[in-house]
């Protein structure tokens, strides 16, 4: 089967079976319906992270000084400690509003169980709280509705973003405020997802909207700010907001600074680590500051670092015998660490079966059938929290003041009796006993995980055996409908639930003396790693929350014995920290696109406006064709006929794009460009049986009509004449072509490419971050025949390979310059091919290593 791939995927062209390629369909007059229309527009595009080193961004760079150029660092400065701000400020207002409502809904519908009898009013108690809940959801997934990029976590889409891939409103105001909004209706409607995890994708919005003072949601929000107007720099705001996002979810600005490193970013500027950082500490002490001065009265103190804090890890005092973790516990660690891993993974397949069965009969149908779906999740989950917690729990005894080590909950001992016992539930245990499952259904999520690392009561094997099972798979359910949704804490609380599992065996079973604190750490960690395949950062965030770095080593150890193979059950579109050994089999000409589509230094507007309507690629090589090597080319020059095969495998395509750009032609309205367009067009048929590829080179005409006006076709051009290798001088991008259609920036024919109108770097990015369209420009206004001289605009020094050079090489140059487009040129200028990301790819590279052997 042959495929061709299109921007970053790759898209299969043809049926089982059928071997013919598109373009040789073209040519033979049997192509299907959907290849005569006009390709649709670009939705996910490859954002571009080199600098375009063109003649209006020289001109900046000229008038750009010392003190200039301070101005610039110390407003960026200002900006990341803003946006810092910002991101704790959001996390208050989440974390405010999601216990207003929880303490609400819990101290309305607990009160009326417990003045219910089991054979009374239990029935209204369960109403009520399905009530409540259905409300919350609701309200969560009618604003995803309105923006649908705001359900989840958004942490996928944010990691998307880093590496390149620009998908559609994901960092837009609306997507803010419906993201903010739901979360907080979506925990408080007893959902078991998270806050923390969108926090990340709220920071992010915020880094990468603040420094460009407008928003396209609201069009009157919009200021005169010329700084920061590129895709690198909005890059480096949206790594700082995301791992603001992390410090401020967990009061880990390092953890923060790590993951923007680690997961976020498929390369790292090294001047952008002391920026994140200090974004980081911003966003933890502004949500650190508000909320101790809220919830203690203290202004000024700092108790509370992030939205979600485990609480300090101590022995009871007096207690000799007692010891956080021992040499003897790190082989159950190791243990736990494998365990965690296997059930991160199934937790992975499963939701990723749910994922693909949504995609397929819930996401196609109308759009309130996606609310339905989160009201039927929110029912069931109701129902199983109240069924469970009034007949599945186990009455235990409550916990002296002395014998309870949950000293941290309000950091005064003398009122942490008052604290415990404020967060248990009876639900019909009397004489001084609580319902262990109630007390862990019916508090908050975090309030639970604070229990199972620091509640010193015991809770039944059975009750955690039972509360993990139905956790776990009424979370796996959960996590894909249309709310937003977070993971990081449904996972904590499940991995936490089979720690403590863990300790009370060892405790009842072997008599061993551990601190089932512990065990629940490890236990939450682990499972948490095998969900989000995450190690240094997910290491240092778990260190700073729990504020013990004598966790270190266990916490790592326990990481790092998750088995590497179940890696394939979450693999990701990202590039990886580097490639396999047996990729160097491979070179650039082995992985790089040959069939290119390119532009001429002085192209007319017409065929300007016929590549980019009919192609989606995101930027285009700037060539003249190289006369001058026509006799080495047939003379056999190794050097130069290294093109020969990439010339005569793209002259299929060539001519299938030259079909389909004059297919576009005919619905212009300039009646110039479809005359233009039918004298091309009128060209023999081919007799049956003749060879298509000796067809195509005997046709009179080439691919891209009077595309260089000083070269144009001639009748009497040969064979070698039409496919003559070409000189690479740069590349441009599809957004600069069409700002300069858009602007008018052309020439007549009978005049000199010094009259062209030109543009400076404001006026090039004046449009950014949302570039004008090609579908939106009004043809009518254009003279098809007029020439556009692109080289004063395109990059003419990008970052270019040799067709030898080996993958590993082609892959630490792409990855660590963070580029979306890598040029292949030969050592005599030509260019031979074009590497993306998706060329990069580890099944690409897998699937090309394949063929490698077969040649072999």
């Amino acid at each position: 089967m042959a495929c061709c791939g299109r921007g970053l995927c790759c898209q299969c062209c043809c049926s089982e079976g059928d071997t013919s390629t598109p373009e040789e369909l073209t040519i033979l007059g049997e192509t299907r319906e959907d290849e005569d229309e006009i390709l649709p527009r670009k939705d996910y595009e490859s954002l571009d992270y080199d600098r375009c080193i063109n003649e209006p961004f020289l001109e900046v760079l000229e008038g750009l000084d010392n003190k200039k150029a301070r101005k610039y660092e110390a407003i960026k400065w200002i900006l990341v400690f803003a946006i810092g701000v910002s991101t704790g400020l959001t996390g208050l207002f989440v974390d405010f509003f999601v216990r207003l409502f929880t303490q609400l809904k819990f101290s309305l519908v607990g009160q009326s169980v417990e003045e219910c009898s089991e054979s009374g009013c239990l029935a209204l108690s369960l109403l009520e709280l399905l009530a409540l809940n259905v409300m919350f959801v609701f309200i969560s997934s009618v604003l995803v509705l309105v923006e649908p990029v705001a359900a989840g976590s958004g942490i996928p889409e944010i990691k998307s973003y880093l590496n390149g891939v620009k998908i559609p409103g994901i960092v837009r105001l609306r997507t803010f405020i419906c993201k903010v909004t739901g979360v907080l209706f979506a925990v408080a409607g007893g959902l078991f997802v998270g806050k923390e995890g969108p926090m990340i994708h709220s920071g992010a919005i915020v880094g990468a909207g603040l420094p460009q003072f407008q928003s396209i949601t609201f069009k009157k929000i919009r200021f005169h700010f010329p700084y920061f107007r590129s895709d690198r720099d909005k890059r480096d705001f949206v790594s700082a907001g995301a791992a603001a996002g992390v410090a401020a979810a967990f009061g880990a600005p390092i953890g923060g600074t790590l993951f923007s490193l680690e997961e976020g970013s498929s390369f790292w500027n090294q001047a952008l680590t002391w920026k994140v950082l200090f974004c980081s500490m911003s966003a933890t002490f502004t949500l650190n500051f508000f909320r101790s001065g809220i919830n203690f009265n203290k202004w000024g103190s700092f108790q509370l670092p992030g939205l979600l804090n485990f609480g300090e890890f101590k022995c009871v005092d007096g207690d000799k015998t007692c010891h956080l973790w021992t040499a003897v516990d790190l082989a159950f660690f190791v243990l736990m660490g494998v365990a965690g891993g296997l059930l991160g993974a199934l937790f992975n397949c499963i939701n990723k079966r749910l994922a693909k069965y949504r995609m397929r009969n819930v996401h196609p149908k109308a759009r309130f059938i996606r609310v339905l779906e989160s009201l039927l999740v929110c029912m069931v989950t109701t129902l199983v929290i109240f069924v469970a917690s009034v007949t599945l729990g186990e009455c235990r005894d409550l916990v002296s003041p002395n014998n309870n080590t949950s000293t941290q909950c309000l950091q005064v001992s003398s009122k942490t009796f008052f604290c415990v016992n404020s967060t248990i539930r009876r639900f019909f245990c009397y004489n001084n006993t609580y319902n262990d499952m109630a007390t862990l259904f019916f508090n908050p999520q975090e309030v639970a995980i604070h229990q199972l690392f620091h509640q010193n009561a015991t809770f039944s094997p059975v009750t955690l055996s039972l509360f993990f099972v139905l956790y776990f798979f009424l979370s796996c359910w959960t996590y894909g409908v249309s709310v937003p949704s977070g993971l990081f804490v449904p996972s904590l609380l499940c991995g936490a639930s089979l720690g403590r599992l863990v300790a009370n065996v060892l405790k009842i079973n072997f008599h061993m003396q551990i601190y089932s604190g512990t065990f629940a750490l490890i236990g939450a960690a682990a499972f948490l790693g095998g969900v989000v395949r995450m190690t240094i950062s997910l290491t240092v965030i778990l260190i700073e929350s729990t504020n013990e770095i004598t966790y270190g080593l266990p916490i790592m150890i326990t990481l790092m014995s998750r088995p590497g193979p179940l890696s394939s059950f979450t693999v990701t579109p990202l590039l990886e920290w580097e490639t396999e050994v047996e990729m160097d089999k491979l070179t650039a000409s082995d992985i790089m696109v040959s069939n290119l589509t390119y532009v001429y230094p002085h192209t007319r507007i017409q065929s300007l406006v016929s590549i980019l309507r009919t192609t989606v690629y995101h930027a285009f090589p700037v060539v003249t064709e190289n006369r001058d090597n026509e006799k080495e080319f047939m003379k056999g020059n190794i050097l130069i006929s290294n093109n020969i095969k990439f010339k005569k495998s793209s002259v299929l395509t060539r001519a299938g794009e030259q079909r389909r750009r004059c297919q576009s032609m005919k619905s212009y309205p300039s009646s110039e460009l479809r005359n233009v367009c039918a004298e091309q067009t009128a060209v023999e048929p081919a007799e049956e049986g003749q060879d298509i590829l000796q067809q195509m080179l005997e046709r009179r005409h080439v691919p891209y009509p009077n595309l260089y006006p000083d070269q144009s076709p001639s009748e009497e051009w040969s064979m070698e004449e039409r496919f003559r290798p070409l000189t690479f001088h740069g590349l441009i991008l599809r957004s600069q072509l069409v700002n300069l259609l858009i602007r008018g920036v052309c020439y007549a024919e009978n005049q000199s490419s010094a009259s062209q109108p030109r543009l400076s770097h404001s006026e090039m990015t004046e449009d950014y971050p949302r570039f004008p369209d090609i579908h939106d420009l009004d043809l009518a206004l254009l003279n098809p025949r007029m020439i556009v001289d692109v080289t004063p605009y395109m990059n003419p020094c990008p970052y270019t390979v040799s067709p030898n050079t080996r993958v590993s090489q082609v892959f630490n140059l792409f990855r660590t310059m963070g580029l979306r487009h890598l040029p292949v040129v030969n050592a005599v200028g030509e260019i031979v091919g074009i590497i993306t990301r998706h060329n990069l790819t580890h099944e690409f590279l897998v699937a090309k290593l394949r063929q490698h052997y077969i040649t072999i």
